[in-house]
């Protein structure tokens, strides 16, 4: 078996409504619509596939190994890659005055990705990144 690509990433949902509002009105994706399915076809690819240790997650986003108790344990990331870090901050500004709640702020990791990460509604943990490395 060779896999090529990630052919496709689905959340799952018991609240369609509200996270369609997430992907199509605060980021911007031009979903389409399917019954209460929402989907984009010929998405630009993954550039990159992992299995992270939810202990791994905490200490990204808060420098601790346990994940808070009052913030639902995800079970999936996705992250949006942007232009530049300006443009992480720029889009972080956009969604808080949007109302978005944040799980911590436009940060760099040790690694040199710049990302601010929020919850979905469906309990994905959402990254807005720049990694300069998939820019070269």
């Amino acid at each position: 078996m060779e896999i090529k690509c990630i052919s496709g990433f689905a959340s799952i949902t018991k609240d369609p409504a509200a996270s369609a509002s997430l992907y199509e009105d605060a980021l911007g994706l031009p979903l389409e619509k399917m019954d209460d399915y929402r989907f984009m076809d010929k998405f630009p690819g993954a550039n990159h596939f992992g299995v992270w240790p939810l202990s791994m997650a905490a200490n990204s986003c808060f420098g601790q190994e346990e994940w808070p108790d009052h913030i639902p344990e995800p079970t999936a990331t996705i992250e949006f890659e942007l232009a530049d870090a300006a443009a992480v901050e720029a889009a972080v500004q956009e969604m808080k005055e949007r109302g978005q709640e944040f799980v911590h702020e436009t940060r760099t990791e040790p690694w040199g990705q710049t990302v601010a990460r929020f919850m979905s509604p469906e309990g994905v943990l959402i990254g807005l990144s720049y990694a300069p490395w998939l820019h070269e």
